[in-house]
């Protein structure tokens, strides 16, 4: 028998998934424990008992100052940005990454500034969003938009420029107008891969998320791990970094499922 040819099930794959995270919770549980055996007031590794009171006032108990439900307050003021901003990355990138990879022209002409936009730090562009979009919303989504949206025009526009020559011309010989051709031809083999683009882009979208918060915000999830951090709040620190976790696997999971039921010829034989 050889280990390629081993394909757990559905129900071992889960097994098998939990066992490495089942692993690190119990580390860290031995760790607390012990940690706080030799001091009580240890604040690096706070127990769960310490982390549900802390998380419990955030959750359930109404903020005197702002009036509302921090916890989810923070929720979903990150989510509203990352939404806007993944959504204009998903418009821009089918009509530019399509208008590329279409028009050899249009590659010829943009492609280079898309390369050239795309290599630039998205983070070192921060201050300068602030400075022109001010401390408002519109620099923090931009600071995604950028970050996240030239890398998927790239992908994008690759992907349908190696659409095999044959389709194209197959396609011609039955009158198909460029138009067509874009529509027709090339668009339906594009959305799967800009579903991938996106699951990919899941993790820097959140870093950037949270950089952008963590400088100039007064909610959301970046905003409160960097407002807690100056009392060692490990008790509020990890429990909104497992949330965002939990977060960014939800989206991907959706993603893929999306992709799985919308394009399944795209995915083959592949559970």
């Amino acid at each position: 028998m050889r280990w390629v040819n081993v394909r757990p099930g559905r129900r071992n794959s889960i097994l098998l998934g939990a066992i490495p995270l089942l692993a690190i919770l119990a580390a860290y549980m031995l760790a607390a424990a012990s940690r706080h055996a030799a001091n009580p007031s240890d604040k690096l590794l706070p127990t769960p008992a310490a982390m549900f009171t802390a998380m419990h006032g955030l959750i359930a108990e109404v903020d005197p100052l702002s009036g509302r439900l921090v916890f989810w307050a923070d929720t979903l003021a990150s989510l509203e940005r990352l939404g806007i901003a993944l959504g204009i990355c998903t418009l821009s990138t089918l009509f530019v990454g399509m208008v590329l990879g279409v028009l050899p022209a249009a590659r010829a002409t943009l492609g280079g500034l898309v390369t050239a936009i795309a290599v630039i730090p998205p983070i070192a562009l921060l201050p300068i969003l602030f400075i022109v979009f001010g401390l408002g919303e519109t620099a923090k989504v931009a600071l995604i938009v950028i970050g996240v949206a030239p890398f998927l025009i790239r992908d994008l526009a690759d992907h349908v420029a190696a659409i095999p020559q044959e389709q194209l011309v197959k396609a011609q010989t039955l009158g198909a107008s460029s138009w067509q051709l874009a529509l027709r031809v090339a668009l339906p083999q594009a959305l799967p891969r800009l579903i991938a683009g996106l699951r990919l882009s899941l993790g820097p979208a959140w870093v950037y998320l949270i950089s952008a918060e963590a400088i100039a915000s007064d909610v959301g999830l970046g905003y409160r791990i960097f407002l807690v951090r100056r009392y060692l709040s490990m008790d509020v620190i990890i429990p909104y970094v497992a949330w965002i976790s939990v977060l960014a696997i939800a989206m991907d999971v959706a993603l893929a499922q999306l992709s799985r039921r919308a394009f399944a010829w795209a995915h083959g034989h592949r559970r």
